[in-house]
């Protein structure tokens, strides 16, 4: 309590938060506020502090693509050929269930949900035509799984992409604004009264037993019950296994004049993505590519992945088409062995909590 002294703190502001907490979160991102807020709705009394390293999330929260998609034909053929079935099926309903989930609390309007399909796209045709005798046995698990008819068929109309011989459209698949999704969410947190501070670096965690205690730039906070939120910077705060960083690099292009592309895009398995942004394209992916660099927890380019996706942009999504880079930039996601979210005590009173690329809003 020396250090918290020493900063010169009011009276008031150390009441406030200096306090025990019944809750303390570490990340505001999605999968952080969506804790803090379920756990308030089912215990109306408790006090929560969120905490936050960055200005903004530091993560992938404010940095993805803004897909609302629970799986593509390709990512979900590839994934049943080396995990489990029900595992995979159980991961496609936790997806889908967040995202009704998300829809629910926030309301549509408040994130700009639109349920405009997501479209995969195939080069080779051998590649493309055994996914399509494939794509009755997915229906028919989607539509047990989920209750979802015909989710997935061959999308016949015009073909506006260069070297593409095939595309499945995921007709219950859609986008959203993933500024507007945080606002939102930040905004029901402090109506339901969950305090929240940022520019606060936790640099560790001490389980005393009966509370916990959390070392940070800005003093030491205590709480009941903590949960860790911060995706693939847990390893950063618990000596914990099974959670690794993959960074993901994303870039968008100034307007483009009468840019007639609906819908969210996905090729290669999911490890490419597209969509039209505000006139623009929005463009990520390549972890493919090089995937040891990018298991880092580094916010930086990686220039051999971004020149990639520049060149896709103009020998596959916009070869007639002239366009500007606008803004490149990476975010950080969590994953482990498997693509189901991570959700585990790590004692009585810690708990971590990640979300892998894909629940609710993958990219």
């Amino acid at each position: 309590m020396q250090f918290i002294n020493e900063t010169n703190y009011s009276y008031w502001e150390l009441k406030q938060y200096f306090g025990q907490f019944d809750l303390v979160v570490v990340g505001s991102g999605i999968v952080g506020l969506s804790a803090a807020i379920s756990f308030k709705q089912k215990n109306k009394k408790a006090t929560i502090l969120v905490l936050e390293r960055g200005i903004l999330p530091n993560g992938a929260s404010t940095k993805n693509a803004g897909f609302a998609c629970f799986g593509s034909a390709g990512e979900l053929i590839d994934d049943l050929s080396h995990m489990q079935k029900d595992v995979v099926w159980e991961t496609v309903k936790m997806r889908w269930e967040g995202l009704q989930m998300l829809r629910k609390r926030l309301g549509d309007k408040k994130i700009a949900f639109k349920l405009s399909g997501g479209y995969e796209l195939f080069k080779d045709q051998t590649i493309y035509d055994e996914h399509l005798q494939q794509l009755d046995e997915l229906n028919k698990n989607v539509d047990e799984v989920l209750g979802l008819k015909k989710c997935y068929h061959a999308y016949r109309k015009k073909n506006q992409f260069k070297n593409i011989n095939g595309i499945v459209l995921n007709q219950y698949e859609g986008e959203i604004d993933t500024g507007m999704m945080m606002n939102s969410l930040l905004a029901l947190a402090q109506k339901n009264n969950i305090k929240t501070l940022n520019n606060i670096g936790v640099s560790a965690i001490n389980d005393l037993k009966t509370r916990v205690e959390l070392s940070s730039n800005a003093g030491i906070f205590k709480a009941s019950k903590v949960i860790v939120a911060t995706n693939g910077f847990a390893a950063q705060l618990l000596n914990i296994s099974g959670v690794e960083p993959a960074r993901a690099q994303v870039l968008i292009t100034k307007p483009i004049h009468q840019l007639n592309i609906q819908g969210t895009y996905h090729f290669e398995q999911g490890y490419y993505y597209f969509r039209n942004v505000d006139g623009r394209i929005l463009l990520g992916g390549g972890r493919n590519l090089d995937f040891e660099t990018e298991t880092s927890t580094e916010p930086v380019i990686n220039r051999m992945i971004q020149d990639r996706l520049v060149q896709l942009l103009s020998e596959m999504i916009l070869p007639e088409t002239a366009f500007e880079i606008e803004k490149q930039w990476a975010g950080i996601m969590g994953v482990g062995k498997e693509k189901k979210p991570i959700i585990r005590p790590v004692s009585e009173f810690l708990k971590i909590c990640s979300k892998p690329r894909n629940l609710i809003i993958p990219r």
